[in-house]
């Protein structure tokens, strides 16, 4: 039984295993064919916090695959209070040959992963986003192969998806940029446990957005007020507001560069509709590979 809490679960061999089979997956679905390769499995979701792209991608791909997904909030299955975490996960695991999590606490995933008999795995927790980290990797993969031309750099808030795509990039030996103001980096202890678990990572943090682009082969952002940061959404604003991804801050960029973006995006925010849309943007692709992956 194998768990995605974080990438912390993965090697890197088990990391480069996933995206050769979401390439291939991928692959298959365009040229029209689909493999029954989960018949009759029922994947469980769990939800906390709202969701588009986690709940369809993943429900899509069960349903692709042969199999079933089946949605409850937190509410529905007690988790607002009506049970304990453990009694629950015990009930779902009864149920399902996997779980799938969008939660506040990564202790609550953790708590899954020790009570639920079945593979758990981490849709989004305040602390780890490894899917959109694995889908972020196949995304850069198919756009530019074998050989990326810079840096992966992230401009923002040294969060959940922050730490996962550091995490992933030095799996697969791809150098990442942080570029946060100061007081948002990426937490200390993370980058000392990642760069424990994997060497050879290359991760450099900045609180010069324009001076980080300017080797980037990716320019990737996310919302400046996270689900649950709603209050601070204002002060953000100001705080974050030199670390915009627009025209200018991709003018500072390679011409080969591109955009990444986790969506949902806050348009006028940490990006502008320019660069949303522009040729140089790949964040509907990457939203599509979350399915794939």
């Amino acid at each position: 039984m194998k768990h995605l809490r974080s990438l912390f679960d993965f090697t890197p061999d088990d990391l480069h295993a996933v995206l050769e089979l979401a390439a291939s997956l991928k692959a298959e679905t365009k040229a029209g064919e689909r493999r029954d390769l989960l018949p009759r499995r029922t994947l469980v979701q769990v939800f906390e916090k709202p969701s588009l792209r986690t709940r369809a991608s993943f429900e899509a791909a069960m349903i692709q695959l042969g199999g079933q997904g089946l949605f409850f909030t937190a509410k529905d299955v007690g988790l607002d209070g009506r049970e304990t975490i453990e009694d629950v996960a015990r009930v779902v695991g009864g149920y399902a040959d996997v779980v799938t999590l969008r939660t506040f606490a990564q202790a609550t995933v953790d708590t899954f992963a020790e009570y639920a008999g079945v593979p758990v795995v981490n849709g989004l927790s305040d602390d780890y986003h490894p899917c959109q980290a694995i889908t972020d990797l196949l995304t850069i993969r198919e756009h530019f192969g074998d050989s990326v031309p810079g840096r992966v750099v992230y401009v923002g808030d040294g969060n959940n998806v922050a730490k996962s795509l550091a995490l992933a990039c030095g799996m697969v030996g791809l150098p990442v940029t942080v570029a946060a103001p100061e007081g948002f980096a990426m937490p200390a202890d993370f980058v000392s446990r990642a760069t424990e678990v994997c060497p050879s990572l290359d991760v450099v943090e900045t609180a010069d957005p324009r001076a980080a682009v300017a080797d980037a082969a990716v320019v990737y952002t996310d919302v400046w007020a996270s689900m649950g940061q709603e209050a601070e959404k204002d002060a953000r604003s100001k705080t974050f507001a030199d670390f915009q991804v627009n025209e200018d801050l991709m003018s500072q960029a390679p011409a080969e560069a591109v955009f990444l973006h986790c969506l949902p995006a806050r348009r006028g925010l940490e990006v502008t509709d320019g660069v949303m849309e522009s040729a140089r943007s790949l964040a509907f692709v990457q939203a599509e590979n979350r399915m794939h992956a």
